[in-house]
Parts: C-alpha cells; sequence; structure tokens
C-alpha cells in the first residue's frame, strides 16, 4: 500500500439517489454511479484504517466494499445522513479496546445523547460499541498520517472537515456540507493532491455548496484534483464529468484513490 488508500463509501445526500417515489431522469438511470448512499469516507493507511462517518448506510456500504478493520471513527458533524449508522461499529469494537472517535465537542456531545447506550459505562459488555470519545481542537495523529480538523460554516452549525497528510506533503482534504470554505481553510489546503468538496446541487442552497460555488473553492485551492460529493438528483455522473473544467472530477460509491 502506499501512503494512503481512499474509498468513498458513499457520495449522496441525505436521502440518498434514487430517493424514494422519484421518476426523474437521475433517479431512474441505470448508471451505477448515479446510485448514491449517504455520506461516508474509507481511509487505509500502512498502519490504521478509518472510517470519516457512519451514515444511515454504513452496514450495507462496509459490506459492498468488503471492510474488515476499523481502527477510529472520524465525524463532520451529528446531522441524521452522518451518524444514524453508528450502531454498526459494533463489529469493529472489543470489549477491552474501547473505539476512538474523533470530533468537535459539539458533535461528540450529541452523539452522546443520541446513542446513549454506547457511551453508558455500564454497558460494556460484548457486542456492543465501546467508544472513547476524542476531542479534535488541533492536528493529532492517526499511525503515520497527521489529521488537521477544519472548521466549515453549514448552516447554523460548524461541520469538521479533515486534511490528511504524511509528514509535510498533503494528500487528501475531506470538506463535506458547507456552505463556503473559510479563505484560512482553502490556504490549510493549497495545493492539496486530492480535494473532496461538497457540490450539492445546481442552485444556491442555504447549508450547502452548489456546483458553481464548489468550483470556485477549486480554482482557488488548485488541488490535484478536486473529487464533487454529497450530490443530489440535480446531475447525472456523465454528463456534469463532461462539463467539468480539468482536474475536476465527480466521485462516486465505490471510487478508490491510491496516493
Amino acid at each position: 500500500m502506499d501512503a494512503l488508500r481512499v474509498t468513498f463509501l458513499g457520495t449522496g445526500t441525505s436521502q440518498g439517489v434514487p430517493r424514494i417515489g422519484c421518476g426523474c431522469p437521475v433517479c431512474v438511470s441505470t448508471d451505477f454511479r448515479d446510485k448514491r448512499t449517504r455520506c461516508s469516507l474509507y481511509v487505509e493507511s500502512p498502519e490504521l484504517s478509518w472510517v470519516v462517518d457512519t451514515g444511515a448506510d454504513f452496514r450495507t456500504q462496509c459490506l459492498r466494499e468488503g471492510v474488515l478493520r476499523v481502527d477510529a471513527a472520524l465525524y463532520t458533524h451529528a446531522h441524521t445522513d452522518h451518524v444514524l449508522g453508528f450502531d454498526d461499529l459494533r463489529p469493529f469494537c472489543h470489549i477491552d479496546r474501547p473505539l476512538p472517535l474523533y470530533g468537535s465537542a459539539a458533535t461528540l456531545g450529541q452523539l452522546a445523547q443520541m446513542f446513549a447506550f454506547a457511551f453508558d459505562p455500564a454497558n460494556r459488555v460484548p457486542g456492543y460499541v465501546h467508544p472513547l470519545p476524542n476531542v479534535v481542537d488541533g492536528e493529532f495523529v492517526l499511525g503515520e498520517i497527521g489529521v488537521l480538523p477544519l472548521a466549515l460554516p453549514h448552516g447554523r452549525i460548524t461541520s469538521t472537515g479533515y486534511l490528511f497528510r504524511r509528514g509535510e506533503v498533503p494528500l487528501l482534504a475531506y470538506l463535506t456540507d458547507c456552505k463556503t470554505v473559510p479563505t484560512e481553510v482553502e490556504k490549510a489546503v493549497s495545493g492539496v493532491r486530492h480535494l473532496v468538496l461538497d457540490a450539492l446541487r445546481k442552485k444556491s442552497h442555504p447549508t450547502h455548496l452548489s456546483t458553481g460555488e464548489a468550483l470556485e473553492v477549486a480554482g482557488r485551492v488548485g488541488a490535484g484534483t478536486t473529487w464533487l460529493t454529497h450530490l443530489c438528483h440535480d446531475h447525472l455522473h456523465g454528463e456534469l464529468e463532461a462539463e467539468l473544467p480539468s482536474g475536476v472530477r465527480v466521485a462516486y460509491d465505490g471510487l478508490k484513490l491510491e496516493m
């Protein structure tokens, strides 16, 4: 394995694509890239493996991609489409080895409320999730990978993006669920090899980047490749990718990057 292998477990918005009851061209598309489960990322390094978010489709995603090892879970925020698969972390937990969780104080606090049974010390029994919460307030390390949390405005809350780097080499920045990317975040991820960016839909949205807004951010950051994610049913994958400028691509469920 190289420094990092990344698998997009899910690249869709909160309702997924296809949406229930929708007969639009995207929702009835036969292109496998237009089948989008809720956003999640699986990251493997030579030392450790971890997930970013555990949405409602997390169990199915792990079975689809053959995920056998999770050493930690990182969370961007506690909206339901990013956390409802929390209890499906159970196969990766051991009674004598709690699973480290990373996120903002607000996010971890909400997880503790939503899944109080798992955070209750009285429930340290085999078969349960055994979390070890870690508040991210600065760079931390997973194996040999430095992880820099990045604050992103997302409506009335702040979500957390993550920059992964080995040594001084910025490998991948994951910036999903954000309305804007602050200047200081753009500077922090400037020149990253892979930028993964929220790009919900064509028209403006109050809490997410539109496709056009995402392209403006991509142009300023200057990543080796920018990947658009968290897409709703506005875009057929093939049509959108054909319209994009050089260096910008559309992520899809199951896509793997080696770096």
